[in-house]
């Protein structure tokens, strides 16, 4: 033993199945210390990372400057008088279920740290990372069963949606991408050669190399990891976390309503997700996917909007025929919109200024539209919306203490959210 340490002991030895997870993928996976006492409601976040054009989608200006406006034209929704882009058909459709908010704004125009106010309700700031909502909703109400609490699809994007200050224990759990052929989660089940009374047996020799190296340990560290490896252990052995991956018991019709593709799959695994206890699944296309400073109206036209309204509408009609949409929160955004003026190479930039937000289900009003945009979709004209706001309503929605404060590992005190809830939103 005088020349095995404990870290050479963890790479060859009981967790050698798990060499090639991300910290996402073992430290997230149950919040033991958690205890659940929030409202049993769960969200799915379509996330559009890169920014989605309000003014191609949500907010039209047909009537703008013709440097402004948009090459698609409008359809009417089953809100009388609401129209939203062509490319948005089945949406259209039901628009009466939603609420549309048309007034976000904040002043994070880069990317980066707009994501991490999108992502946490908190501006950025370069001594701390703050957590993200579902590492939050992590910590606060832990668990329903052995699945992770909180997964990302196909997976986590930087350190604005993970944990932050709190601690790798309440990362997201990677999904990976369901769309892919023979799709199955890494590394849940064991590797050749290796069954259960093996791998017991190493877990057993762990913690008798703990007990000798413990009470060195003045930081806990030991500790937090071997709940980890826990978890990992708990999540392998469950049956229930292993049916909630497998997508290809979903029909086939089903599959193709959702469409064939990252976000329509990841829509329909989060589905079964939420379904089978996850309390915050995140679905996006990839990093900053939908940052189009170029060709932006051939892009959104052939691949992004039908890929977009398909998975959307079938998610929300999928969840309603299942009697989940009352207890689901559905959210779709990006971290800004887009410049009015499209700029020399047919695209448009980042504008945080004014951009849309679309919510549905766990009672949110339905056929809501919030605030307005001006004459070219360029500022607020009424009932402007912040981010803070946004998120303190998600945490009361969710039975979440949102003005609880945390203290930071830099002892810096910073509260679950900093805003007010918003009444319009229920």
């Amino acid at each position: 033993m005088n020349s095995f340490d404990r870290r050479g002991f963890l790479r060859i030895g009981s967790i050698a199945t798990f060499g090639s997870l991300d910290w996402g993928m073992v430290e997230q996976l149950r919040a033991q210390s958690a205890k659940p006492s929030g409202k049993d409601i769960s969200i799915i976040h379509l996330w559009l990372a890169g920014g989605l054009s309000h003014l191609d989608t949500f907010d039209m200006k047909p009537e703008s400057d013709r440097k402004y406006r948009t090459t698609f034209g409008a359809i009417p929704t089953s809100i009388p008088g609401l129209h939203v882009s062509e490319h948005l058909p089945r949406t259209a459709k039901l628009m009466h279920k939603l609420t549309l908010i048309r007034s976000m704004t904040h002043k994070q125009s880069a990317h980066g740290t707009a994501q991490t106010l999108m992502l946490s309700g908190h501006d950025a700031l370069p001594t701390l990372l703050v957590p993200s909502v579902g590492s939050v909703l992590a910590k606060e109400l832990g668990s329903r069963n052995e699945l992770p609490p909180y997964v990302i699809v196909p997976q986590p994007r930087g350190n604005n949606a993970r944990a932050g200050f709190l601690g790798p224990k309440y990362n997201p759990f990677s999904a990976g991408d369901p769309s892919v052929a023979k799709y199955s989660v890494r590394d849940m089940d064991l590797p050749m050669g290796v069954d259960w009374a093996r791998m017991e047996g190493r877990n057993s020799l762990l913690h008798l190399v703990d007990e000798r190296i413990r009470k060195y340990d003045t930081t806990d560290t030991f500790e937090t990891l071997d709940g980890y490896y826990q978890s990992a252990f708990d999540l392998m052995k469950s049956p229930r976390a292993k049916k909630a991956f497998q997508i290809s018991e979903e029909p086939e019709a089903l599959r193709e309503q959702y469409g064939r593709t990252a976000m329509g799959q990841g829509a329909l695994l989060a589905r079964r997700l939420v379904e089978a206890g996850v309390r915050f699944v995140s679905v996006g296309k990839g990093d900053n996917a939908w940052d189009h400073h170029s060709t932006l109206f051939p892009a959104y036209a052939n691949e992004f909007m039908p890929e977009l309204d398909r998975s959307f509408s079938a998610l929300l009609s999928d969840l309603e025929q299942r009697g989940m949409l009352q207890t689901t929160l559905v959210i779709v955004t990006g971290e800004f919109g887009r410049t009015a003026e499209i700029n020399v190479n047919n695209g448009r930039d980042h504008w945080p200024n004014c951009f849309s937000l679309v919510l549905a289900g766990a009672g949110v009003p339905q056929g809501q539209i919030v605030g307005a945009s001006d004459k070219d979709g360029m500022y607020v004209k009424e009932h402007p919306v912040e981010v803070p706001d946004l998120m303190a309503t998600i945490f009361k929605k969710l039975g979440v203490d949102f003005e609880k404060e945390y203290v930071s590992n830099i002892g810096r005190p910073l509260k679950i959210a900093d805003g007010r809830p918003l009444s319009f939103l229920g």
